[in-house]
């Protein structure tokens, strides 16, 4: 929802009227409502599977999409589907990826996740360019039409045949094994230290990126960059947010994960300095790029920092509860730049304000302690349920 946002602000506003504050709004209720049913669907995937889940809130996400085009003149049901976009996206957020990953690889996870999860780079690269396209060739109302039809026709198959969990195999001589996996409990992880460091860091760093995300398109055009290069930053962010995820994921299995978010949370520090002072579209372009390197790691991060230092026992619970305050933070951004605005008729002032929030973030990560579960400690076989359980890398 946030990567397509900023292309669509300018049309609806001046189509419909609505100041950006109240179109922001939409996007606040959907990141934030996707962050409430997070942890419900964790906990259904823990318990169901992910297929399941993901495959109803995908054929969901795609229609609440396709029937933005039918809103005329209320704000209410704009912001409306949005809010039902947002519960779908909860099925078909990184989570249930993340948590195939997780059970999947222990020693090389940290690469394992920066390569599933890159796609989403990929996507912030090329669906701008396509929402802009169908917008200046056949309206933004047929837009968001094209984009459901295509998120129905790439994501339903891709979950239906290739995503799978890794709970049972068959040992040796035939024998059942059950893949028992360590760590915390969802209400023993909220009542831990290193939940909040991770969840507070995390909440002011999705603040930050996807606030100016959001509106790095709108921004630019308003300081005379033309709107074809302002959406070409945007998706030269979504190539930086591919590197991004593969170089963290590299670096998370070879370096202390904590300092490898903290140079990360650097990036979008960098990027927003740089766009306060951006009035051309090099500069919008480099203060784009460096958001988006730092959006690039969050999702491989929280996955990575959860199980290194909560486990995998309930993962997809714990996931949720984080994401939901990523999300918190992803929906407020967007709202908070949109609103300030609409007050100062500019963003630097909140861009100074979600600074501060990183070099918060950055200090968090610095005072992680080491990991609870370091690799190869996290798996144990079960065969039969009787025989005396053995670790086991799952590499």
């Amino acid at each position: 929802m946030q990567f397509t946002f900023g292309v669509f602000l300018k049309p609806i506003s001046q189509d419909m009227g609505w100041d950006r504050g109240t179109i922001s709004l939409a996007l606040n209720a959907g990141l934030v409502l996707t962050g409430l049913a997070t942890p419900i669907a964790g906990r259904l995937m823990d318990r169901y599977g992910i297929r399941m889940v993901a495959l109803p809130a995908i054929l969901l996400f795609a229609l609440a999409t396709a029937s933005v085009s039918f809103v005329s003149t209320s704000a209410g049901l704009f912001i409306g589907l949005y809010a039902v976009m947002g519960i779908a996206a909860a099925g078909q957020t990184p989570m249930p990826y993340s948590k195939a990953i997780a059970t999947w690889f222990d020693r090389k996870r940290g690469l394992a996740l920066g390569i599933a999860i890159s796609g989403v780079g990929l996507g912030t690269a090329i669906v701008p360019k396509f929402a802009m396209s169908l917008i200046q060739s056949y309206g933004w109302r047929e837009a968001y039409i094209g984009l459901g039809a295509l998120t129905f026709i790439l994501a339903f198959p891709a979950v239906l045949f290739f995503v799978r969990d890794r709970n049972a195999g068959v040992g040796d001589k035939g024998q059942a094994k059950q893949l028992v996996q360590k760590g915390l409990t969802g209400g023993k992880a909220l009542r831990c230290a290193d939940f909040w460091y991770l969840a507070v860091a995390f909440f002011f760093v999705a603040l930050a990126a996807n606030g100016a995300i959001a509106h790095v398109v709108p921004l630019l055009t308003d300081r005379g960059v033309s709107p074809g290069v302002a959406i070409s930053a945007l998706s030269v962010a979504g190539m930086a947010l591919i590197g991004g995820r593969l170089i963290s994921g590299y670096l998370l299995d070879r370096i202390f994960a904590p300092y490898v978010a903290a140079v990360f949370f650097l990036a979008p520090l960098a990027g927003l300095l740089v766009l306060i002072q951006a009035h051309d579209a090099t500069l919008g372009a480099i203060g784009t790029v460096l958001i988006g390197v730092g959006l690039g790691a969050e999702v491989d991060l929280i996955a990575f920092l959860l199980t290194r230092y909560l486990g995998n026992r309930s993962f997809g619970e714990i996931y949720g509860y984080l994401f939901l305050i990523f999300m918190l933070g992803s929906g407020l951004g967007p709202m908070i730049m949109g609103v300030s605005f609409d007050h100062f008729g500019g963003y630097t002032e909140i861009m100074l304000a979600l600074c501060a929030g990183i070099v918060i973030a950055v200090a968090l990560m610095v005072k992680m302690k080491p990991y609870r579960f370091p690799p190869e400690d996290l798996f144990e076989v079960e065969k039969n349920s009787a025989a005396s359980p053995t670790p086991q890398a799952a590499d």
